[in-house]
């Protein structure tokens, strides 16, 4: 097994997203690692009644987008006539292919009590194979995603995309894919697993750990080294995403909420969204 190394620690910043939600933000995060595109940490934000905001309905077409929520509610709705909840521990994973336009609004009870609002989204690159496939949905509530504890109890994981400790995933994804949510408690050590033709990139929300010796903290995303595991330990405790996929090496050409491979098809997307037909 040949250990990941830390290549480059990546700051956050703070930027506001839809109506006006807070994200925070690794810099420059477009350009750092295929096949993310985007990683928002949505929140954590304490809204009074009446208070909390979204994103209202928004057109998308050439890659997927991954929402995971930790605190509050949100519900969605799209051009498809879908629509649902996303509830603490909940994944809406949306392939948008060839198009399609969704809203993500906070739930009318938590909009009407206030709350806490906390969690992530992620968008990840299609293959231009890929990009104008059909869109789907994969709505998976909190209990139907496999969570997995180390033998000394001092490890959790849930395991949204890939596999973790013996645990796998059953979200389908277009393309290998590892999504998992790791929570270490103070003096604990994990070494996990992965393909080593994958990137991989680790996003630390709360605590710190070192990865192979490199210290994380808060707020810093590490991007990996090639390997085949990754040795983390913590001394004080840590919360963090590891996000793994492959290197799609192709052009991109992106504008708003459209990720494509060239400029025309770019061009495409516009009119296809101000005529109607995009979805």
């Amino acid at each position: 097994m040949v250990k990941r190394n830390v290549k480059t620690i990546v700051p956050t910043h703070t930027v506001l997203e839809g109506g006006g939600f807070k994200v925070r933000r690794p810099v420059a995060m477009g350009s750092l690692m295929s096949p993310f595109l985007l990683l928002d940490e949505m929140g954590p934000v304490n809204y009074g009644p009446k208070e909390a905001i979204g994103a209202p309905a928004h057109p998308h077409r050439g890659f997927e987008t991954v929402t995971y929520m930790l605190e509050g509610a949100m519900q969605h709705s799209d051009s498809a006539g879908n629509s649902g909840d996303l509830n603490p521990g909940d994944v809406q994973w949306m392939t948008a292919g060839r198009g399609i336009i969704h809203s993500e609004l906070p739930h009318p009870d938590f909009y009407q009590a206030g709350g806490v609002m906390h969690g992530f989204q992620i968008w990840v690159n299609l293959p231009a194979k890929d990009k104008m496939m059909p869109p789907r949905y994969q709505d998976i509530p909190s209990n139907d995603l496999p969570t997995v504890v180390s033998t000394d109890g001092k490890v959790w994981a849930k395991v949204v995309a890939g596999e973790a400790m013996g645990a796998k995933a059953v979200i389908d994804t277009v393309i290998p894919i590892q999504f998992i949510h790791y929570k270490m408690q103070a003096k604990s050590n994990v070494s996990h697993a992965v393909a080593s033709d994958l990137n991989v990139m680790v996003y630390m929300f709360g605590g710190s750990a070192r990865i192979n010796g490199k210290l994380v903290e808060d707020g810093q995303l590490a991007l990996l080294s090639q390997g085949s595991e990754i040795e983390l330990v913590s001394e004080q405790g840590a919360e963090f995403l590891v996000l793994a996929g492959p290197e799609i090496n192709e052009p991109i050409a992106r504008y708003g909420p459209f990720v494509m491979n060239t400029r025309q098809e770019i061009n495409q997307a516009v009119m296809d969204y101000q005529n109607g037909t995009l979805a």
